[in-house]
């Protein structure tokens, strides 16, 4: 039983013009034309058969095989190789080719009424650093830094944790004020309501 092998293809690559490269994008330009043959309107039913299909598909392989090659060959031949302990490495320049965006540069937003006055009052914003030193304070009666607010303001969950109770755990309410406060709301209310 023989085996068939593919014969091997030629590495150097010739063309009438030669290609334009961009290695930063790993991008070969091919200048020369596509010669795909257009059937006449007499050969259109043939031009369909897969046979046509099959030799056209075989042409843009082809081409684009020598497009690789060459491309493959450049890089190669250029660029300078280093080896490392995680295999060959190949440096690639900065890329020459400008690329278009999809979209358009986003217009710049006007500033907002408060960016227009900070401006005007020369007002800027704080660094971390100041934001930090007035989030917390140091208490010399425990030697610690605490919460100047929110989560755990002063140490309060510490102290609790602790045992701690607070000294004003308990307030006296005088009865006959409440009742003044009381009534004066509620005549408050109701004046509000008749008018």
């Amino acid at each position: 039983m023989a085996t068939t092998s593919k014969p091997k293809l030629d590495v150097t690559v010739t063309k009438p013009t030669p290609y334009t490269f961009d290695l930063g994008l790993l991008l070969a330009n091919d200048p020369n034309p596509l010669s795909t043959s257009t059937p006449s309107s007499s050969d259109e039913a043939s031009a369909s058969t897969p046979g046509a299909n099959q030799a056209l598909e075989a042409q843009l392989a082809a081409t684009a095989r020598d497009g690789a090659q060459a491309l493959v060959n450049q890089l190669l031949s250029t660029l300078p190789l280093s080896t490392t302990t995680s295999g060959v490495l190949l440096s690639l320049p900065a890329s020459t080719t400008p690329l278009p965006r999809e979209k358009p540069l986003p217009a710049q937003k006007p500033p907002t009424k408060w960016e227009q006055f900070a401006a005007r009052k020369g007002i800027k914003p704080k660094t971390r650093e100041q934001r930090r030193a007035k989030s917390s304070q140091y208490n010399e009666a425990t030697g610690e830094w605490e919460r100047t607010w929110g989560y755990d303001k002063g140490g309060a969950k510490k102290r609790r944790d602790e045992g701690m109770v607070q000294k004003d755990w308990l307030v006296e309410v005088d009865e006959k004020k409440e009742r003044e406060e009381r009534e004066a709301r509620n005549s408050k209310n109701k004046k509000r309501r008749k008018a």
